[in-house]
């Protein structure tokens, strides 16, 4: 590929010399001949500072923000914004060919991509998926690593959906990767804001930045769906210049409005009125967010042009989601459910819907991410203990941090509150505590973890599935 139609339409501030190229890598470890290294300067190093090695690899090309003295240099005013355009170029800029659905907030967008999806695959259509668990064209699924993968890896999946006849990719757009200009030059039909609570304040500081990041979205859309009844969607409503489509559990005032909800063990039964029409969507997931999660998914699809029988009847046989109010199998006479709850409200979430269909205790068993916001430590276990009858504080991914001490700042949470816990450090020990204790009718709520079939010890990652750890536990049991 020529290195002018890599950089066409990035701002080069220097002339450079027209020639061959490789790839586009922002790794100085995975140059190979030919390649142009990106420098970017993320938040565990700055790759000015390894221009050199990616030389001595045989990069063509060195693109920085910044004077580095070296005749391959190619400066350009902000390098995030350079080799997401250039990604996007050395793919053909799939995206152009895509209908992009993004998703952004702090919970709700796993559930709600699949939901979209969904429905789209039901009537017919060719659907992409970029998410939290995987990747999927079509029906095939692709390994992810990240929410919202990196620039490269994005274009080409928008490459391979193009390529495979996909017409929709549905995403979860996640507050770094807007941030951190991941996205490039994508343009999204609609964009969805779910909620916003105290998330990920190690990366954005502050929730006003991390509220300004979720918001970058609703720039490059043409059209938007809003969760009326957030804080910060009211916000949104306010400062959101495209149309949009409001949703809600609390007013009338939206444009789609839930009522008469029914919340079953195994799912959600509500009312909603639209444009004068009221349908009725039975659900097969539990918990208030289920509820809010399905309508939005069919606020979209009706932006998309789909009419409301069809989106409605989509939602209705939708399938469960892995990791999210997910019942693992049991054959006893108590309940656990695997849900990725990981934030107070998250928490808050599932509790408060499990806490009005359970007969017996609900015990809920949770940690908290190593080398993540710590701020919300406590707050994890004062929202726990709002509706939970018994907590089991443990591991989650402790990573670089001791586990004892990621432990030790949640424990004031609960100062003053009187409810029993117990302390386990290890989460497999904990696991087997929880079941092996269990009692006729309890639910089991397993936090924190979901989808992850790993956990992560240090910088390594180990198998750790929790359904797998549930079947060892009820072998235990007479």
């Amino acid at each position: 590929m020529l290195l002018s139609a890599l950089l066409d339409e990035v701002q080069v501030l220097s002339d450079y010399e027209d020639r061959d190229v490789g790839t586009v890598v922002n790794d100085s470890r995975n140059i190979k001949p030919g390649d142009v290294f990106v420098c970017i300067n993320g938040a565990a190093a700055d790759g000015h500072t390894f221009a050199d090695a990616a030389l001595q690899k045989g990069a063509s090309a060195i693109v920085c923000e910044r004077d580095l003295g070296l005749k391959e240099q190619i400066l350009v005013p902000d390098t995030h914004l350079a080799y997401s355009k250039m990604a996007a170029n050395y793919y053909g800029n799939p995206s152009k060919k895509l209908r992009l659905i993004g998703v952004t907030g702090t919970n709700g967008k796993t559930t709600t991509t699949k939901l979209i999806k969904s429905v789209l695959t039901g009537i017919g259509k060719k659907v992409g998926l970029i998410g939290s668990i995987q990747n999927e064209i079509g029906d095939e699924v692709v390994h992810a690593e990240q929410t919202t993968p990196d620039a490269m890896e994005l274009e080409g999946l928008y490459a391979r959906m193009a390529d495979a006849g996909c017409e929709f990719c549905v995403m979860e757009v996640s507050s770094h990767a807007l941030d951190q200009r991941r996205i490039g030059d994508s343009h999204y039909e609609v964009a969805v804001f779910t909620n916003l609570t105290q998330d990920h304040l190690d990366y954005h500081k502050t929730m006003e930045n991390y509220f300004e990041a979720k918001a970058k979205l609703f720039d490059i859309c043409d059209s938007a769906v809003i969760n009326y009844d957030d804080p910060y969607g009211q916000r949104l409503l306010k400062t959101v210049s495209c149309p949009m489509s409001t949703v809600s559990m609390e007013s009338q005032d939206a444009d789609l409005h839930a009522s008469d909800v029914v919340y079953h063990p195994d799912g959600v039964e509500y009312r909603f009125d639209y444009q004068g029409v009221v349908s009725k969507v039975s659900f097969g997931m539990p918990g208030i967010f289920s509820v809010k999660n399905s309508l939005t998914a069919i606020a979209v699809c009706l932006r998309l042009g789909i009419c409301i029988e069809k989106a409605v009847d989509g939602i209705n046989m939708a399938q469960g989601v892995r990791g999210r109010s997910e019942i693992v199998p049991t054959g006893r006479d108590f309940t656990v459910i695997c849900d990725h709850a990981h934030t107070p409200d998250g928490l808050e979430n599932i509790l408060s819907a499990l806490k009005q269909t359970t007969r017996g205790r609900l015990i809920a068993l949770f940690g908290c991410g190593g080398d993540r916001d710590r701020l919300k430590r406590p707050l994890m276990a004062k929202s726990s203990a709002k509706f939970a009858d018994m907590l089991i504080v443990t591991s989650d991914n402790p990573r670089t941090e001791d586990p004892k001490a990621i432990i030790d700042d949640i424990l004031p949470g609960l100062d003053g509150l009187d409810i029993p816990y117990e302390v386990i450090v290890n989460r497999k020990e904990a696991i087997f505590y929880a079941v092996q204790n269990a009692r006729p009718c309890d639910t089991i709520v397993l936090a924190g973890k979901g989808h992850e079939d790993y956990q992560i010890i240090g910088h390594e990652k180990h198998h750790f599935d929790e359904r797998e750890i549930v079947a060892e536990a009820l072998k235990t049991l007479s």
